[in-house]
This record gives structure tokens, sequence and C-alpha cells, in this order.
């Protein structure tokens, strides 16, 4: 890859921390000034992604570049080592917070939001706690970024303040909180009470050190206690969350906050576990049909939706199953597949979460049922959404097909025929629950008789969501580096 390297890569970890962290005081200072404010926002960004990308070229060249910030006890450290897996979601999550920002701009302006300032200092905070848990080297800095981005998104999903943002962001807050400390932190102390360690390791650190029984109970305290996976039951705070601005639920969806979840499970599952180890577990198996329930019951439930948003939540509960369950598998090709779905995922599901947006922005609509013909108005907006849904379907020519691809063979290699079924009807219930609204805006009149031209939503936010859509299509073409990198997981 020929790209020029201008930082050495650990100070380049340290300033991709530092430089949300610092926008987070700039954009405060600023917030008299909104031109400059949502200046320093967008640029914040950028130079974060910036930063992110210098660390890339040393993990293509199979090095894990880190620093240790400081040792709280022996062993104990805030520290920071990108490997493939992490470095994919740093990328994400950076690069896709250049044209969340941009949207929110947009967004925020065209419907008439306010405490714009608060909204977007909270969301620099969310970044730096998200590319925090990218770089973490071990589960106790990744469980300390887990938990700013859990407090950090509250005052987002509460943003409206009214009595249906106040209900949602408890919902919100005591679920992924009550889970992190009730399970994943009971799990975390465990591990280092048995294994004396909670460094990502290669291959694992439970083997040798904890024993099936205890191994079987620690992967369900796990599983359970990373909420942000939405794994059933523990999921209805994704669909409370829905009442945030769509900025959010892009954050939410696509950018930081589920993304985190899953990725800590691959994380757990691949260098806490280990995948032999993982498959020598009899809870594996149970989380495994878990999950698979979890996939088809969330696509059967958005399926009912009429609201646009809470359709695409339970979509995202569902998807986000692919990548447990893939987990589950135990077997390297399912876990690459589910790095892959993490950013194919993400772009599907950031552009129909701007579409629904631009929608609301543009007409106020937020029924699929009043959006009939709205096709003709917003041509271009429909049209991403189209292409945003075939991602997230998994259909070609879009980066979604490989990610589900690589998941199926997974499961066949791992000898779950079951599962091939589950991913073959979920994809199914997918068709018909993201098409829909698609034959509705372009096949079916107006039902409020509108006879205009094209209104389309401001420029700043039909342009970042036609990117992404087209990021969905180059994701097709970019999937076997994609792969090529995420297999360095298991170089080791």
């Amino acid at each position: 890859m020929n790209q020029v390297v201008f930082l050495d890569p650990a100070l380049a970890i340290q300033l991709a921390l530092a430089v949300p962290a610092l926008g987070v005081v700039l954009i405060a200072l600023t917030g008299r000034w909104p031109n400059l404010r949502d200046t320093i926002m967008v640029a914040t960004a950028v130079v974060m992604f910036t930063m992110v990308l210098q660390v890339l070229p040393e993990v293509l060249a199979g090095g894990r570049p880190g620093v240790t910030l400081f040792e709280l006890f022996p062993g104990l450290r805030i520290a920071f080592e990108v490997e493939p897996l992490g470095m994919l979601f740093g990328l994400v999550a950076s690069g896709l917070w250049i044209i969340t920002s941009i949207y929110a701009i947009g967004y925020m302006r065209g419907a008439g939001e306010a405490n714009h300032t608060r909204f977007h200092a909270c969301f620099a905070v969310a970044l730096f706690a998200a590319v925090g848990i990218a770089f973490a080297q071990n589960m106790f800095t990744l469980f300390i970024f887990y938990e700013i981005l859990t407090i950090s998104t509250y005052p987002l999903v509460a943003h409206k303040q009214n009595q249906a943002a106040k209900m949602g962001a408890r919902t919100y807050i005591g679920l992924l909180l009550g889970t992190s400390i009730g399970f994943q932190l009971v799990a975390i102390i465990a591990t280092w009470w048995m294994t004396g360690t909670l460094d990502f390791t290669d291959g694992g650190i439970m083997e040798g050190h904890v024993g099936h029984g205890m191994g079987a109970l620690l992967l369900v305290l796990y599983m359970y206690g990373i909420g942000k996976a939405a794994l059933m039951p523990f999921h209805r705070w994704l669909p409370s969350a829905m009442v945030a601005p769509t900025p959010v639920s892009a954050l939410l969806h696509a950018v930081a906050v589920v993304k985190a979840g899953v990725f800590t499970v691959l994380k757990v599952a691949t260098y806490l576990f280990g995948l032999d180890y993982l498959s020598n577990l009899w809870t594996t198996e149970v989380i495994m049909y878990i999950a698979a329930f979890s996939l088809l019951a969330a696509s059967t439930v958005a399926l009912q939706k009429d609201n646009l948003k809470a359709r695409l939540a339970y979509s995202t509960v569902s998807q986000l199953s692919y990548i447990t369950l893939g987990a589950m598998l135990a077997v390297e090709l399912a876990a690459i597949g589910g790095g892959m779905h993490i950013a194919m995922h993400a772009f599907g599901k950031i552009t129909l979460f701007f579409c629904a947006g631009a929608i609301y922005v543009a007409s106020k609509k937020t029924n699929i049922s009043e959006m009939d013909g709205i096709g003709r108005r917003m041509p271009f907006t429909m049209g991403a959404f189209l292409l945003g849904a075939l991602c997230v379907i998994g259909a070609p020519p879009m980066g979604g097909l490989w990610s589900k691809w690589h998941l199926v063979i997974g499961a066949a290699d791992a000898g779950q025929v079951l599962m091939i079924f589950v991913f073959m009807i979920s994809t199914l219930l997918n068709i018909a629950y993201l098409l829909t609204p698609v034959v509705r805006a372009f096949m079916l009149p107006p039902t409020d008789g509108y006879k205009g031209g094209i209104k389309e939503a401001p420029l700043f936010c039909v342009v970042p969501l036609s990117i992404t859509a087209l990021g969905c299509v180059a994701l097709f073409f970019a999937a076997d580096p994609l792969r090529a990198m995420l297999a360095g997981m298991f170089a080791g």
C-alpha cells in the first residue's frame, strides 16, 4: 500500500485519542459561534482519521504497534495495541465520524434541533471512547472506554428532553450499565483472578488456567455483559434509543456503540477464550442458538414495524446477532466473516439511517405507510436507501455479500448446517422488511397528492448519504484486502 507515514505508530495511537479529547474542549468553547464550532468538529474528525491511518501500514505489514500509558498494578495496565480487528474498527469509527459530522450539521439545523454544542461535544467524547475500545491492549482498558462510551451517549439519547426521550434514555443507561457492571465486570475480575492477566493474547488466556466448567459460566457472563451487542433479552435499550435525533441513531447503529459491542464479542472470543478453547465449552452452542433466535426474532419484529427508525433498530438487533453467532461458531472463517460484517453493516445501516433522517427533515414523515411515492420527490435519498438495503441484505454488488458469505462458509466449516438455514431465512426476512419501503416509495402514487418537483433534504444531508451508499458498493471490491487484513488475527 503506497502511503507516506509521517508519524511513529505509537505516537499516532496517542494522538488518535488526544485529538477528539481536545476537540471536545474546543467545541464547548466555541458554542457561541456555530459556524466555527461546526468547522472544528469536522476538522477534529478529519485529523483523528488521519492519525488512525498512520497506524495502518505497520498493521498491514504484520506488526502490532502499541503504547502503555501507565501501570496500576503489576500486569494491569492502561495500554493500547493495534491488531487487525482493532485496526478495522478504528478505521470504520473514525472514517464514518467525518461523514456523520457533516450530516449532523445539516440535520440539526434542518430539523430545528436545540443544544447543538452539547450534542457535538458528547459526540466527540463517544468517538474518543470508540477508538479507545478499538485500540485497547487488554480487557481492563477496553472496559474503561466501554463505560465512557455508555455514559457519553446518554445525553445524546435524551437530547430532546421530552418525556419519551427521558424514558428511552433511562432504559438505555439502565440496561447497558446494568449488564456491564452486573455481568461483564464480574467476568473480568474472575478472569484476572484465575489467569493473572487481562491481556489480549493470540490463542486466548483461558487454556490451562480456567477449567471448562468455569469457562462455560464466564462465557455467559461475558456475552450478556457486553450489552451493546444487543443479544436477547437484553436488547430493549436499542429500540428505546430511537427517540434520539437521527445522527445519534447513526452513531448508535453504525459508527460506535453497537459496533463496540460486537467488536468486544469478537475480541473476547478470539483473544481471551481462544477459538479452540471456546469450541470445547457447552455454553458456546447455547449462546449460538440464542444468537440464532435473536437473529430471526428481531427480523420478524422488524417486519411488523411501520415506523422506519423502529424497523431499522430491530434490523440492527438481528444483524448484530450475525456477528455473535459467527464468534460462537469458533472457526476462523466465521470470525473473519464477523469482523467483515462490522464494516459492511456499518456502511449499509448508516446509509439507511441517514436516509430516514433526510426523509424526516424534508417531509416530517416517519412511518413507512406515509412514504408512498416519496421516491419521486426524493430520488437521491431513496436510491441511496436501496443501495444501503441491498448491502445489509447481502446482495451483489454490495459489500454485505462477502461478510455473509464468510459466515455461511464458516457455519459449514463448523458442521452447523442448521445455522446455514438460519442465515438464509434471515436474508429472506431482510428482503421483505428492507425493500418494502423502496417499492412503496417508487412504485406507489403519493398518498398526500403531492404534485411538485424534487424536494430533497439539505445538501449536508444528501451528500453524506450518497457517499456512504457508494461506500457500500466500494466495499464489494475491497473485500479481499479486508479479509486478508483480518486473517492476521490468526497469524500468531
